[in-house]
């Protein structure tokens, strides 16, 4: 018992839909990194432990830069360069000469004993090293006020001098601040004064000259990259390894020149390849619950996974030395933008192209072009009116001419930094734009594959699905006339209203023709057929709750049908949810008649559902409601046409049947006006054509007071034509 219990949970466990969810995930990141590591295992086979393991021959010339060797040269230059300096403020220096001459000038005058004069004098003045320090202190307490003025203004002068050169930080260490006063002198000084000047200046000097940190930066920039790299080649036929030879960096850069991809991927690698797919999938289902939350169902998400691991082992099996632009990343985004939407493509493309740049170490100027065009391509998409394949090819066109455009940029660019063949250019140019125009060949070639492989329709499945000649259309038409034309009035309501609101007119147009197969299984049966075939109404000899399980059945009579002829899932819902789990009002208020009300449920007259749950199917259960309760009234008035409209919509509102749909009440409002547009052109009123206007005209010439001159005449014209045409006749 008790083990037959565990294989119960376990059945349950493995059964439930998030089990099958996390299983899907993992298996598709397990997917993704296999392949994306396998391309790494191959260099493995020629590397172990950094050594190789057999010669290399270089299979076209190699020009790699010795990224070392330059990047130490470049280092040398940058130390090699001065530091930039930058004048400090200048007013700080001068205004403390001022402030020590005016405190001389207060000693001076102080009266107090010349002992004090002289200490206050060496405290203001730090000269207890100086050879001359009395006779310094002397000048500047006994000197008269003219010698003492004349040394403080030549002293001023001789700052301005050594400010306007310069002092830096290194000249004051080297202490040599007695030579700079010297060098800048003024004319005209005395011996004696050349000491007090000395003395003086030594006081108030500061280095006013100090680096400029971001501009010595900026300087050593530009020398390193005025530094041209390094650069080896190796010729067609040279030996880019020997056996044994260990794997540099220089070697490794040409193996990856050569093609090679040159991760030596152990346990560790794997792992963070398997990291980098593990996150870029979850922020793609992130997006997709947060803003595309409509597509992340299983049939979406497993042809983005399909197409996704397909163009990775596309990518893998390219041949070494190919040129990435070959990569066909432009039918990924057409199809993808095909059957999800031009978002959810550019999302993808661009997480996959992460992912598959960081696995396969591709350059930054493939990245960044097929960046850009991806953004160009979904906006193209987007503009598809899907009216002819040939749409997808005109477009194909214009993406190989925008990837053309912005290759050439890139390689313009990268000219004016590196000498890049020409060849390469024009070669790599061809590649992006046959790769857009054959991209949109395989992607529009593919369509109806990936239709029938995913049971997702496009719009150009629709179109060829709305096509008249199709197999079950034409069986309608003949088998079950009136059904058929019931379905055209239905679908041009359907088109017109889901146009108005924003849902797909397409979807709902083809839909619409649709939804009634059902009743090909017993076409009599239903009213629109039995005026054309001029038959009694065989319900008439009914019990009404049998003639509920015939009209109802025809809802899962369809479904067969669809089954059967292999309609798409989302044509299905057409079939299932346009009458909801509604009430077959007819057949009840029959039984009720004859049964009583204590012997009838609603239950029992309803339909078997669902409701609808998408916006273009809810607008097929009031359409379809609509059309035969408009064409039931006689001559209707467009007063009366919109108030059985209204009527129609609050009864199914009060029913519940539009509760899982996403329709609003604004929807609805549109809805009803667009149906009231559109029905009060199909009831027109045509007037009577008249056989004999002459004739009629006499006859109606009594009641007319006064005939216009110029009717008269015609009026005689008329007539004589008609004896005219009697006589040819004769």
């Amino acid at each position: 018992m008790i083990k037959t219990d565990i294989i119960s949970n376990v059945k349950e466990f493995f059964a439930s839909s998030m089990v099958h969810k996390a299983l899907a995930f993992f298996g598709f990141t397990f997917l993704m990194t296999a392949i994306i590591a396998s391309q790494n295992f191959f260099f493995q086979n020629i590397i172990e432990n950094g050594v190789s393991k057999r010669d290399i021959v270089a299979q076209k010339t190699l020009t790699v830069e010795d990224v070392k060797r330059t990047e130490q040269h470049r280092k040398e230059v940058a130390q090699k360069i001065e530091p930039v300096l930058a004048p400090a403020e200048d007013d700080f220096i001068k205004s403390n000469l001022q402030t020590l001459q005016t405190s001389v000038l207060q000693i001076r005058k102080k009266n107090v004993p010349e002992v004090e004069k002289k200490q206050e004098i060496e405290v203001l003045f730090d000269i207890s090293g100086n050879q001359k320090r009395d006779f310094i202190i002397n000048f500047l307490l006994k000197a008269d006020d003219n010698s003492l003025h004349e040394a403080f203004d030549k002293s001023t002068l001789t700052l301005a001098n050594i400010l306007r050169t310069g002092i830096t930080e290194r000249d004051y260490e080297k202490d040599n601040i007695e030579r700079i006063i010297l060098n800048n002198l003024v004319a005209n000084v005395s011996k004696r004064q050349v000491s007090v000047i000395t003395a003086v200046l030594e006081q108030v000097i500061v280095p006013n000259l100090v680096v400029d940190e971001f501009a010595t930066e900026i300087a050593r920039k530009n020398a390193q990259s005025s530094i041209k790299p390094y650069e080896v080649v190796f010729q067609k036929g040279d030996k880019i390894l020997f056996e044994g030879e260990p794997v540099t960096r220089l070697k490794r850069d040409a193996l990856r020149q050569a093609g090679y991809n040159v991760y030596e991927l152990n346990w560790h690698g794997l792992i963070a390849v398997y990291i980098i797919v593990f996150i870029g999938t979850l922020l793609f289902l992130c997006y997709m619950k947060y803003f595309e939350k409509d597509f992340l169902q299983p049939r979406y998400m497993a042809i983005s996974a399909f197409l996704s691991l397909l163009l990775a082992l596309i990518a893998v099996l390219l041949p070494t030395g190919v040129s990435p632009y070959i990569l066909p990343l432009p039918a990924f985004l057409i199809l993808m933008s095909i059957f999800t939407k031009p978002r959810i493509a550019f999302a993808a493309a661009i997480v996959l192209l992460s992912i598959m740049a960081v696995g396969y170490q591709y350059n930054i100027q493939y990245v960044v072009a097929f960046a850009l065009l991806s953004l160009f391509s979904v906006v193209s998409m987007s503009q598809i009116r899907y009216a002819e394949r040939v749409d997808v090819i005109k477009t194909g066109f214009n993406i190989g001419l925008a990837g053309l455009v912005l290759v050439l940029s890139i390689y313009i660019l990268e000219k004016c930094l590196i000498d890049v063949s020409n060849v390469l250019i024009i070669k790599n140019c061809a590649y992006i734009l046959l790769n857009g125009i054959v991209s949109s060949i395989i992607a529009s070639g593919s369509l109806p594959l990936f239709e029938s492989m995913f049971q997702i329709i496009t719009p150009y499945g629709l179109a060829e699905l709305g096509d008249h000649n199709q197999k079950l259309l034409k069986r309608l038409q003949m088998d079950a006339p009136g059904t058929y034309h019931h379905s055209l009035m239905v679908s041009n309501l359907c088109e017109a209203a889901a146009e108005a609101i924003g849902a797909d007119p397409i979807l709902a147009r083809v839909g619409a023709l649709y939804h009634d197969i059902g009743k090909l299984e017993r076409p009599l049966f239903f009213v629109e057929n039995q005026s054309y075939f001029m038959i009694e109404n065989p319900h008439n000899k009914f019990n009404p709750r049998i003639s509920k399980m015939i009209i109802t059945a025809h809802t899962s009579d369809g479904l067969k049908i669809a089954k059967k002829n292999k309609l798409p899932l989302v044509i299905q819902n057409f079939i299932t949810q346009h009458h909801g789990e509604g009430l077959a009002s007819y057949f009840y208020n029959q039984a009720v008649k004859e049964e009583g009300m204590e012997n009838v449920k609603e239950e029992q007259f309803r339909y078997a559902g669902p409701k609808p749950n998408m916006k273009e199917t809810a607008i097929l259960m009031i359409a379809d409601a609509v059309e035969s309760a408009v064409r039931s009234l006689k001559n209707p008035t467009p007063e009366e046409i919109e108030a059985m409209i209204n009527k129609i919509i609050v009864e199914r509102l009060n029913d519940g049947q539009l509760s899982d749909s996403p329709l609003t009440l604004k929807d609805l409002k549109v809805i009803a006006e667009t149906f009231s547009r559109i029905l009060r052109g199909m009831q027109h009123n045509r007037i009577k054509y008249q056989e004999n206007l002459p004739e009629e005209v006499k006859k109606d010439k009594i009641n007319m007071p006064i005939l216009d001159a110029d009717l008269e005449n015609k009026i005689k014209q008329l007539e004589g034509q008609t004896d005219e045409g009697k006589n040819e006749q004769a």
